[in-house]
This record gives C-alpha cells, structure tokens and sequence, in this order.
C-alpha cells in the first residue's frame, strides 16, 4: 500500500508543478493509461515468444513468463504471499545464494 501512496503522491506533486509551470499535461490520461498498458503488454512478447519456440502452448507460456503479476500487478497485502511463493519455485541454488 505503501508503494500506491508514494506513486499518488509523486504524481499529484507533478500535477502541482505543472500547473505552477502552467504546463499541459503532455498526453490525455487516457491516451497516457493505455499508452503504459501497451509498453507492460509490449514487455511480454519476447518471454512469451521465447516459451512458444520451445514448443509450449500459450496458456503455459504465459504463466511461465510470469506475464500476469508484471502486467497486473500484486494487490496491497498479496506481496508477502508473493514472495513466499516465488521463493519456493527458484530452483536451490538461488536460494542459497539468497540466504
């Protein structure tokens, strides 16, 4: 939740500036919304991609490049669970590495 709070307000502070500076926002928010959805999809074609040439289906690929969390994100209270969980699917020796 922390991480939401600092974002809103880095972006309200910017928001500020800008109307002090008199400045335009430089896209629409909704054009500016989609424009970070394309870059996060964007993002996923080559891991996708990568797991499609070596033979997995698309549904497999997907979760195997992990695209949901990086392009949906955790919800505030999940991160503990998240970690708990991607530590347990790394293979030993980066868990060791880790410790």
């Amino acid at each position: 939740m922390k991480t939401y709070l600092l974002s809103a307000g880095a972006g309200i502070l910017v928001g500020v500036i800008y109307s002090l500076l008199n400045v335009r926002s430089p896209a629409p928010p909704l054009v500016a919304l989609v424009g970070l959805l394309g870059i996060l999809i964007g993002e996923q074609v080559v891991p996708v991609g990568k797991q499609l040439i070596s033979g997995s289906g698309l549904a497999a690929a997907w979760r195997q490049a992990q695209c949901a969390p990086h392009i949906f994100g955790l919800l505030p209270g999940r991160q503990a669970n998240a970690q708990t969980d991607a530590l347990a699917r790394m293979p030993d020796v980066a868990k060791e590495k880790r410790s």
